[in-house]
């Protein structure tokens, strides 16, 4: 019954992720997103297994127990496969997020995709630019930027400036957010992959006791 509830989370947080931060892709590239598709196929084998290993156990099946022990071994390995892969990302977030903020400014101007980003980013980070509202100047040849930028405008005012922008950068603020949130991400999946050892200890320690249990009878 664990299994299936840590199939069911692990399908949950995947999904969540792939939903709340997929609008950032711009900035971080599409590949740094596989990760919560990964969470959601992986959360779907879990809880297949889980539902063969219950059925093991209901029929005190020890071949279907040992069974389930090696596919909930093999997706504790992916676990930790992914668990790595997720550590090298993170540790190259930044240069991949330094990439993305300057290529989209870049056709911020053509690309209707890359302005949406960034007013996207700029209203939900309370932030202007990459470090601050003067990386706007080559875009707009003066001080305007765009709209997003500006939180609080006084009245009567129309036109955004950085005068009236946020003045710290999107980099360092998004960099931080999504750091910490790969952080938790890791934990959770640490988490998960103790508990599924523990289940894959147990399973072996019950295909035992059903084997015995064939061999006195």
């Amino acid at each position: 019954m664990r299994i299936l509830i840590t199939g069911l989370v692990v399908i949950v947080t995947g999904a969540i992720i792939q939903s709340n931060y997929y609008h950032y892709s711009n900035f971080v590239g599409d590949n740094f997103w596989t990760a919560p598709i990964v969470l959601i196929v992986i959360g779907s084998i879990i809880f297949v297994v889980a539902c063969f290993g219950c059925c093991g156990a209901a029929k005190e099946s020890p071949c279907m127990i040992i069974t389930f022990s090696i596919f909930l071994a093999l997706v504790f390995l992916a676990e930790i496969g992914i668990g790595i892969a997720g550590y090298y990302k993170h540790e190259e977030l930044s240069g991949i997020l330094e990439k993305g903020f300057n290529k989209t400014l870049d056709s911020y101007a053509t690309d209707k995709g890359a302005q949406e980003a960034w007013n996207l980013v700029q209203s939900e980070m309370v932030c202007c630019g990459i470090k601050g509202p003067e990386d706007w100047e080559p875009i707009y040849k003066n001080d305007t930027v765009p709209r997003a930028c500006c939180h609080r405008m006084p009245v009567g005012v129309n036109k955004c400036t950085r005068e009236y922008a946020s003045t710290e950068g999107c980099f360092s603020k998004l960099s931080s957010y999504l750091g910490s949130k790969s952080l938790i991400l890791a934990g959770i999946g640490i988490g998960l992959a103790i508990v599924q050892l523990i289940a894959v200890l147990l399973a072996c320690c019950l295909y035992g006791s059903f084997r015995r249990q064939y061999e006195t009878v």
